[in-house]
C-alpha cells in the first residue's frame, strides 16, 4: 500500500515545483542554523572573521563590492544547479555559511561589541531588519531555486525530457536577477555600516 500526500498528488506540476522549492528553502535555513551550532576555536573564528572583513574592506576601497558579492553568490548558485549533486553542494555551502556567521558572532562577543547596549533609533532598527530580511530572502530563495532545479533536472533528464534544460536556463536568469538585487541591497547595507 502506497500512502500519498494529498496536497502533492493533487497538485499541478507548477504547484509541485513551488512546494519543492519551499521545502528546500526550509532545508537551506536548517543547514545554515546547523552550521551556526558548530563550535569554533578562537583562532578559527578570528581567521574567518578577518578574511570576511578583509574582503569587504578591499572591495569597498576598489569599488568592486557589488560585483564581488554578485559573482560569489551567483557562482555558488550555479553549482547548486548541477543535477542532483547541486542539492548536496548547496546544503554544504549553507552549512559553511552558518559557520561563518558563528565566527563573526564569536568575534563580536569576544570584543565586547555584542554586550554593549548602544542607543538605536527605531527607524534604524527597522531599516536593519528590512535590509537583512531582503538580502536573506533574495539569496536564500535563489539558492532554493537552484537546489530544487538540480533535483528536477536530474529526474527529467533521466526520462529524456530535454525541455527541462529550457526551464533551467530561465531559472538561472531569474536567480541572476535576484542575486544582482541582493548584491545591491547588501552593498548598500554595508556602506551605511549596518
Amino acid at each position: 500500500m502506497v500512502i500519498g500526500l494529498p496536497f502533492w498528488v493533487n497538485a499541478s506540476p507548477k504547484r509541485k515545483r513551488i512546494y519543492s522549492t519551499l521545502f528546500v528553502l526550509i532545508l537551506a535555513v536548517v543547514a545554515t542554523l546547523a552550521g551556526m551550532l558548530v563550535p569554533l576555536s578562537p583562532e578559527e573564528a578570528q581567521m574567518i572573521s578577518d578574511q570576511l572583513n578583509r574582503t569587504i574592506t578591499e572591495n569597498t576601497a576598489q569599488g568592486t563590492l557589488i560585483s564581488t558579492i554578485f559573482l560569489n553568490n551567483f557562482s555558488l548558485c550555479l553549482l547548486m544547479f548541477i543535477p542532483l549533486a547541486g542539492l548536496a553542494i548547496g546544503l554544504f555551502i549553507l552549512f559553511s555559511t552558518g559557520m561563518a556567521f558563528r565566527a563573526v558572532f564569536d568575534m563580536q562577543a569576544a570584543s565586547g561589541i555584542s554586550s554593549a547596549t548602544p542607543e538605536i533609533q527605531m527607524s534604524t532598527a527597522l531599516l536593519v531588519l528590512v535590509l537583512v530580511a531582503a538580502t536573506f530572502l533574495l539569496e536564500y530563495v535563489s539558492y532554493a531555486i537552484g537546489m530544487t532545479e538540480s533535483v528536477w533536472l536530474f529526474r527529467r533528464l533521466l526520462h529524456r525530457r530535454w525541455s527541462e534544460l529550457k526551464n533551467a536556463l530561465k531559472l538561472i536568469g531569474l536567480v541572476a536577477l535576484l542575486l544582482i538585487i541582493g548584491a545591491l541591497v547588501e552593498t548598500w547595507a554595508l556602506s551605511i555600516s549596518l
